[in-house]
């Protein structure tokens, strides 16, 4: 195949080309050139802002008559944006597919399906990514539709985790848990060697899926050419479980000091952690629709070592707090 690939080197993208690349189709990128890019040098390149509307690359290429058999959109997050790629690529590919979010959902505290209500605008002006990130991406995937119909595939993921996450969250849990501290059974929560600060209480529920993962399933379904919408996201796990296995996966088990809402407001260390887990009674999106056309998780183990592989070889930091400000918790918490 023939992939086009609005975004491509960073996290998410970059790992989609990659698959694709492994895969043996043929990849071009349409970037604004601004991040890293170790891409390889077989990847066509095309430059232009589309957030800008400078979308001139790209309609150089469909008016000489460029034809793709994909289009893979991960930089799409304003409704304006994503209707303006999708209108003028409706002749130059066959299948438009959209990476979205989770986010789109609007009650998160029961089990949900690809069918489950959708948050919706407020300010139906809004181009407030931060604030109405879940609801702009709902307007999103229906300019998609829109314009594509049965050809049109939305991708939902979830909390995405693995080497080169230039956001760290997931990073940190690795990282921290690689740090540990002593591999004694004698150890207790009262020995500060070897003790871990983490939110909560460690039953709130998480899901995370690997990035590869996720790249795999999006390309699989560009091959077996499947439309409709689908849950990418890992299996739900309590806080706690989560931890373990990222232990497990680097080899260090800290002692986990959990501390609760009350203690993090009192200590000034609310919104601290890089991922917390959800507080709801029950977060369980499911991925029933993406298992039985293919999607595959690896353990989660497996994501945390290779994420601290990378973290190490790189020089990347994780996101949350310093060994000192961590220090600085224990010290006031005991």
């Amino acid at each position: 195949m023939n992939l086009l690939v609005l975004g491509g080197t960073r996290f998410v993208g970059r790992q989609l080309v990659l698959a694709a690349l492994e895969r043996g189709h043929a990849v071009t990128v349409f970037t604004r050139g601004q991040s890293d890019d170790d891409l390889p040098p077989d990847v066509e390149r095309l430059r232009g802002d589309r957030d800008a509307g400078d979308l001139s690359a790209l309609t150089e290429l469909e008016q000489a008559g460029r034809t793709w058999d994909a289009c893979l959109d991960v930089s799409g997050y304003l409704p304006r944006v994503v209707a303006s790629s999708a209108k003028l690529l409706k002749d130059a590919v066959k299948r438009y597919l959209f990476i979205s979010t989770v986010s789109v959902y609007a009650d998160q505290a029961r089990p949900i399906t690809e069918d489950s209500a959708l948050a919706a605008l407020d300010n139906p002006e809004s181009e407030d990514i931060h604030a109405d990130y879940g609801a702009l991406k709902v307007i999103c995937e229906e300019r998609v539709r829109a314009v594509y119909g049965q050809r049109a595939t939305i991708v939902r993921p979830g909390l995405v985790a693995g080497p080169f996450d230039h956001t760290h969250r997931f990073t940190y849990w690795a990282m921290r848990a690689a740090r540990g501290g002593v591999a004694s059974s004698k150890a207790s929560a009262d020995d500060e060697r070897g003790v871990a600060l983490a939110p909560g209480d460690g039953q709130d529920f998480i899901q995370v899926i690997d990035v590869r993962d996720l790249a795999a399933f999006t390309v699989k379904l560009l091959e077996e050419n499947i439309g409709g919408t689908f849950n990418a996201v890992g299996e739900p796990l309590v806080f706690g479980a989560f931890l373990d296995e990222v232990s497990a996966g680097v080899g260090s088990q800290p002692i986990w000091r959990w501390v609760s809402q009350t203690e993090q407001e009192r200590l000034e260390a609310t919104n601290l952690w890089p991922i917390y887990a959800h507080r709801e009674p029950v977060l369980n999106i499911q991925p029933t629709r993406a298992r039985a056309v293919g999607l595959a998780l690896r353990p989660l183990a497996d994501t945390a070592r290779d994420t601290l592989e990378w973290a190490q070889a790189s020089g990347a930091e994780g996101a949350g707090p310093s060994a000192e400000r961590e220090a600085e918790l224990l010290a006031q918490l005991r």
